[in-house]
């Protein structure tokens, strides 16, 4: 019997397509319906059709399949990227505009601090605001990481030498319950990555597997090449295309995740922790940091068997050896003066952006021009007759951006110094900037002693 071939679920529409078939109804629309094919999930769409009078012997449709499971699962893949970038970018977003407001809040505890002393019994009330303006802070980094516009460094790196390094923070992180093994690829091929950013997502993952086994169990951390032919024969790699990775793979022995669960690990805020145990950022900015970084990361999870989290970063084949940089310090007697006398035109379009970095530069003793928009800030350069030393922009402004306001200043001044400042990674507006362009770049959101210091160097430099 059809039936027989076509899950449970489907099993009514079919019958009432065939039942109008058998009353000669010509037109019956398609149905797409899942197949009984064991544990190998697979749909087809059914086309049914009346046999009309005097056509068949004794038969009453006429019924095609066409096998829908790889155009199912290729809607399911864009469908799931197309919420991923929605949710990236209403991220970003928000933590644009969040990004000012820390700023302005970091920015006048500072102002406060400097004029409170620590035995004042407000000086420690201002001390709490900052460090809660820092914490929120720290979550709004995870968002720009979920997002991909954070700032990274990336650094050629062994992967076998990065775990090593990791290993004693891992083991103490994981506590006596879990056992930790860590096992090295041999011949490891190097990847290009922010360091600092991909130790959070190794230790992310550690923490989360340390989570899901408390009851003790066995965390595998395991390196290895992945050849182009081999990269096609992983589970569950969708939409990654065939070429040269090194593999991480965190496996834990612990509770795994149903289905449901694991469509909405990589989303923003989803947790599956008690309430204060989390925020619901760890997954997302591993997800973040690993597709910024050009790699890709699936997961596969069973029912009281485990999870395994699979990294693939696109192998980096050095054009030459690279000669370690060491950068000289500066000396201490060099960095304490923040103070100086030069001209600084401070264009900021939010109003409490600005005053604090007004006032802040001026107690510094610099002479401090405002303005809130680009068009505002080439008005201002007209009326001082372009005497300026340095300029400190943001980036996303209304009439006129950041990188705008750049090549119209260049026009007049070609040596002008000048210093971007955003909540956005400093290679998202890079793009928009002319070839070879020289700027300095400050994150939002700063302290008052991060400008002045910033301030200080450019204008030395």
């Amino acid at each position: 019997k059809l039936e027989n071939y076509v899950a449970e679920s489907g099993r009514e529409d079919l019958g009432k397509a065939l039942t109008a078939a058998s009353h000669g109804i010509g037109e019956i629309a398609p149905i797409d319906i899942p197949l009984n094919d064991g544990n190998d999930p697979r749909s087809a769409t059914f086309y049914v059709s009346a046999v009309q009078e005097g056509e068949g012997d004794g038969e009453a449709a006429i019924v095609y399949a066409l096998d829908s499971t790889k155009q199912r699962a290729l809607e399911a893949q864009f469908a799931q990227s197309q919420k991923m970038q929605a949710i990236g970018q209403l991220a970003g977003g928000v933590a644009h505009d969040f990004n000012n407001v820390l700023t302005a809040i970091i920015g006048f505890s500072d102002l406060l601090l400097a004029s409170h002393r620590p035995t004042d019994p407000s000086f420690q009330d201002i001390m709490n605001i900052k460090q809660n303006a820092n914490r929120a802070a720290g979550l709004v980094r995870q968002l720009l990481a979920f997002s991909r516009r954070q700032t990274l460094r990336p650094q050629q790196l062994e992967l076998n030498d990065v775990l090593a390094d990791l290993s004693i923070l891992l083991d103490r992180l994981l506590g006596e319950k879990v056992e930790l093994k860590v096992i090295h690829g041999r011949d490891l091929w190097p990847v290009m990555a922010d360091l600092n950013q991909l130790e959070q997502v190794i230790v992310n993952l550690a923490v989360n597997a340390g989570d899901a086994m408390a009851d003790g169990g066995k965390l595998t951390i395991r390196t290895s090449n992945v050849g182009e032919s081999a990269s096609t024969q992983f589970e569950n790699t969708r939409g990654m295309p065939p070429g040269e990775y090194t593999l991480i793979e965190v496996t834990d022995t612990g509770h795994g995740m149903p289905p449901e669960i694991m469509e909405k690990i990589f989303d923003p805020f989803f947790s599956t922790k008690e309430v204060g145990k989390g925020t619901g950022l760890g997954l997302s900015t591993v997800y973040g940091i690993v597709k910024q970084t050009g790699g890709f990361i699936f997961c596969t999870s069973e029912i009281d068997a485990g999870t395994t989290f699979r990294l693939f970063l696109p192998r980096h084949i050095p054009a030459f050896v690279e000669e370690p940089v060491v950068e000289a310090k500066p000396e201490q007697e060099k960095v304490a003066d923040l103070t100086g006398s030069a001209s600084i035109l401070l264009v900021e379009d939010e109003e409490a952006v600005r005053a604090f970095g007004a006032r802040a530069l001026a107690s510094r003793g610099y002479t401090v021009f405002e303005a809130g928009t680009g068009t505002e800030a080439l008005e201002v350069m007209e009326e001082v007759d372009g005497k300026i030393d340095l300029v400190v922009s943001d980036v996303v402004m209304p009439e006129m951006d950041g990188p705008t306001l750049l090549v119209e200043l260049r026009k007049t001044q070609p040596d002008l110094k000048i210093i971007f400042v955003s909540g956005y990674a400093e290679d998202a507006f890079e793009e928009n900037l002319p070839e070879n362009e020289k700027f300095f770049f400050l994150p939002k959101p700063f302290t008052l002693k991060q400008l002045a210091t910033t301030v200080k160097e450019v204008l030395n430099s």
